[in-house]
């Protein structure tokens, strides 16, 4: 039983990291049309639905632009599981009594404290992806409507993007990096800046 527990953990982490490419494969356009559609303000509208969202972010970035920020998912989703599963294993061992099984209070509480280790990485994770994302969004927005781009001055937006997409009119539009989005904000914010979004991560359930 004991050389059984010692070959779980790599296994459980192992079937996670996969299971997370996996998932992250599958649902990013999704994800990503969600986001675009969610950062759209009121009478700036470039998509209509979730459809036309893809189809015209495809025609104008390419297949692997229903990808953009993915790298950031799949670079952190292995430790994100990792420190998941093993938090889950340590709460749930220190929580049972003589290895006997744990009651659902139990099982939920090693499941909450889990998550809240979780997101050491889910945080820094969600935030630099829904950043990548949306700048497909703001490219497209900048070549229908400049002038309205550089008014909105990228409220949300970090000033790499800022910077990035507020020029003038251009056959081409600066790329942006997760690397690059990263050093602004800890040059300006710290590691501080990492985390915002930190309590709005904590109370989702699916992290848990």
């Amino acid at each position: 039983m004991a050389q059984q527990q010692q070959i779980s953990l790599p296994a459980k982490l192992i079937n996670g990291g996969i299971a997370g490419m996996v998932g992250v494969t599958c649902v990013f356009p999704i994800d990503l049309a969600k986001t675009r559609l969610q950062n759209q303000r009121s009478g700036q509208q470039l998509y209509k639905s979730m459809v036309d969202c893809l189809i015209k972010t495809v025609k104008s970035e390419g297949y692997f632009g229903m990808y953009r920020g993915a790298a950031v998912n799949l670079t952190l989703v292995t430790p994100e599981k990792a420190i998941k599963l093993a938090a889950n294993d340590f709460f749930r061992h220190q929580l049972s009594k003589d290895g006997g099984r744990l009651t659902v209070f139990k099982e939920m509480l090693a499941g909450c404290c889990a998550g809240m280790c979780q997101v050491i990485v889910t945080t820094p994770m969600e935030m630099l992806k829904i950043q990548l994302q949306d700048a497909g969004r703001l490219a497209a927005q900048q070549r229908v409507m400049p002038s309205v781009v550089t008014a909105m001055k990228m409220g949300g937006t970090s000033a790499v993007l800022s910077r990035s997409y507020n020029t003038t009119p251009a056959p081409q539009v600066m790329r942006v990096s997760a690397i690059q989005i990263t050093k602004e904000l800890l040059r300006t914010k710290g590691v501080t800046g990492l985390y915002r979004g930190l309590g709005a991560t904590l109370m989702r359930f699916d992290q848990f």
